[in-house]
């Protein structure tokens, strides 16, 4: 204190920001402003960054080695801590790089305080974002990639079910349930792409942007991004700590991977319904009634349903946040994890009942063959017979299976179960070669262009499905030997 001052020096804060503050937080703002309670999440990967970013200051020389080892050592020590769950984090230092700080100064002195030497948090929260994001996003990869197996493995076990497919959700025309179920293996697999996408562009190291200008030290990026494992570096500092194009990518994949499911789930929920009676889903993933003994409901299935809604939320929320943001950081992308992690949780979490779930259901072949032909889903073959066959116009064919089709109707039965006089009153030229066109198996093996639901042509879609997921096995086997701090 000066003489003649009776102000009284401010007491040290407990953040690491604070010596230019004279008044402490108001314990609203403290609570608001804290996200310790969603960024512990990456308590590794920031581990991870700062061991990395501490070799590369010794390697430089900016460190000691002598206060290089002891970092490495403080900081191999919190890990350890972490795996085993002995850290314990205090709100009062804000976040999840502060926490770790603090605990590294505790154990190995103030030489802990040199660790954020040529690094801001602003470089050291966007890396650890890309590096919790590879790993999470690897792991939903490959849960993608095991539903897709579980999709080929029914389809293959029901290649010779016949069921009505349909448009408008009226019966239009048959299609082998194998087709059914590889149409959603064609969707999961374009939903791998896109997170694979998504994650090769955020794979660039923002680690020493510092906080937006980069650094006077003479660090080497290239050589932190090395040891971290990235492709590369982020090439313009304000724009590596104030992108966020990674987390809107990787939402908006996993907002259309819950599309698909939700659309997978809706169809569950229809036909385990006794209207349909297509599946039986196992009563693992389903619940009962308090009230009505009697009800077993596709709880999983309506969930799931839901669950779309709070990734669709997420995704709405992030580009939200960032479209009216200058240059370069501001604290609105602290809001950037809380919906991204529940996404991912969401996401997993999703799969996993879809790759538990789909093996034990039961698919009633009988039930579904049977809603094919009540469907009268053979009346386009029977005018595509008549204009191959007969040489009708087509618009004349059209019109023709049109009256008999209200001729079964009245009658209260299929086309394939009108006698030859009936169909030869309307169209005279039918003669009984017409009961082979309209026999269900005639009509999808008739589909044989490619991508058709003909028996070769889902034996042949099979066959590439599983040689896709083997070459997509291998080189994710690759992916995940990276290297890492």
């Amino acid at each position: 204190m000066s003489a003649g001052d009776d102000t009284p020096s401010p007491a040290p804060s407990a953040n690491m920001w604070g010596g230019r503050f004279s008044e402490g937080m108001d314990d609203l703002v403290k609570r608001v402003n804290a996200s310790i309670g969603v960024d512990a999440a990456m308590a590794r990967e920031d581990l991870e960054g700062s061991l990395a970013h501490a070799l590369m200051l010794t390697e430089q020389g900016i460190l000691s080695k002598s206060d290089g080892a002891a970092i490495e050592s403080g900081l191999r020590q919190l890990l350890s801590d972490l795996d085993e769950g002995r850290l314990e984090f205090d709100e009062g230092f804000e976040d999840v790089h502060m926490n770790l700080e603090h605990l590294l100064t505790e154990r190995i002195g103030e030489v802990g305080g040199k660790l954020h030497t040529a690094r801001s948090r602003n470089d050291q929260v966007a890396t650890d974002m890309r590096l919790f994001l590879r790993r999470r996003g690897a792991e939903l990869a490959a849960a993608l990639a095991r539903l897709r197996e579980v999709l080929v493995d029914l389809a293959e076990k029901h290649v010779d079910v016949i069921m009505p497919g349909y448009t408008h959700l009226q019966v239009a025309q048959p299609v082998r349930l194998a087709h059914h179920l590889l149409a959603y293996e064609r969707m999961f697999a374009r939903d791998g792409g896109r997170l694979e996408d998504a994650l090769d562009r955020a794979d660039l190291s923002p680690l020493g942007a510092g906080a937006l200008a980069g650094t006077t030290f003479p660090i080497d990026r290239e050589r932190s991004a090395a040891l971290l494992g990235f492709a590369g570096v982020a090439g313009n500092s304000l724009d590596a700590v104030s992108d966020r194009d990674f987390v809107i990518e990787t939402l908006s994949a996993l907002a259309i991977t819950m599309m698909h499911l939700s659309r997978l789930s809706e169809e569950l929920i229809l036909w385990s319904s006794q209207e349909f009676g297509f599946v039986t889903l196992p009563d693992a993933y389903t619940t009962g009634s308090s009230m009505m003994p009697q009800k077993k409901n596709p709880d999983m299935c309506e969930l799931v349903r839901g669950k779309t809604g709070r990734v669709y939320g997420a995704l709405m929320g992030m580009l939200t946040v960032m479209k009216g943001l200058p240059l370069s950081y501001n604290k609105d992308m602290q809001e950037d994890k809380q919906g991204l992690f529940d996404a991912l949780d969401t996401v997993s979490d999703c799969l996993a009942i879809y790759i538990g779930m789909l093996p034990r259901a039961t698919f009633h072949a009988e039930r579904m063959r049977a809603a094919a032909g009540a469907g009268f889903s053979n009346a386009t073959d029977l005018a595509d017979y008549l204009v191959r066959v007969k040489d009708l116009p087509f618009r004349r064919a059209h019109h023709v299976v049109g009256k008999l089709v209200a001729l079964a109707l009245d009658a209260g039965v299929g086309l394939e179960q009108l006698d030859l006089e009936q169909l030869r009153a309307v169209e005279p030229r039918i003669t009984d070669d017409v009961y082979r066109a309209l026999d269900l198996e005639t009509v999808v093996d008739a589909r044989d262009s490619l991508g058709g639901t003909s028996r070769a042509r889902v034996l042949a879609a099979l066959a590439s499905a599983r040689e896709e997921l083997a070459g997509l096995g291998k080189e994710q086997g690759v992916k995940g030997a990276g290297s890492g701090a």
